[in-house]
């Protein structure tokens, strides 16, 4: 036989966990934008955390303050594009071309951007921490690099390992 405390622990146990269970929910649902023509597009001030642009067309868009944590850019066309303020912290990056584009005080801190360009792309007050980036491409952000990001408090030059 049961007894009454046992009961009231199993009672009180059982909804805990379903307490727990309920909590969670499920978490929001990333939306994908593979290979869409997103050019000029404005997306500041957004949470678009998780979402896929893997080969979208996205030159001249504004991205200016946006949450792009953990976003994939994967071989994303970003010409001219405003990404000031962005925080792309963890995103994939790899392939995409940041040609002239504004990443004035963006966050990429542990972003994937292997073979990623930065051409003519202005990086003041950027936070490149932990981005492996080819030498290359790292002397060249050494060149233009500057400012602190007002976010992070870290210096630009420092966040890329500059001479």
């Amino acid at each position: 036989m049961v007894s009454r405390s046992s009961l009231c622990r199993m009672f009180v146990a059982t909804l805990m966990v379903l307490t727990l269970c309920l909590g969670w929910g499920s978490p929001a649902q990333a939306t994908s934008y593979d290979r869409q023509n997103l050019r000029m597009s404005d997306w500041s001030n957004q949470d678009l955390r998780g979402n896929d642009y893997t080969r979208a067309d996205m030159a001249e868009a504004d991205m200016s303050h946006t949450n792009l944590r953990g976003v994939r850019l994967f071989d994303t066309t970003l010409a001219r594009a405003n990404m000031e303020g962005a925080d792309m912290t963890e995103a994939t990056l790899d392939g995409a071309r940041f040609y002239q584009a504004n990443l004035t005080n963006a966050i990429l801190e542990g972003a994937y951007a292997f073979g990623t360009d930065f051409r003519g792309a202005i990086i003041d007050g950027a936070d490149f921490t932990d981005v492996l980036l080819d030498p290359k491409v790292n002397t060249m952000l050494c060149e233009v690099a500057q400012g602190t990001n007002p976010v992070t408090g870290r210096n630009t030059r420092d966040t890329l390992y500059c001479p």
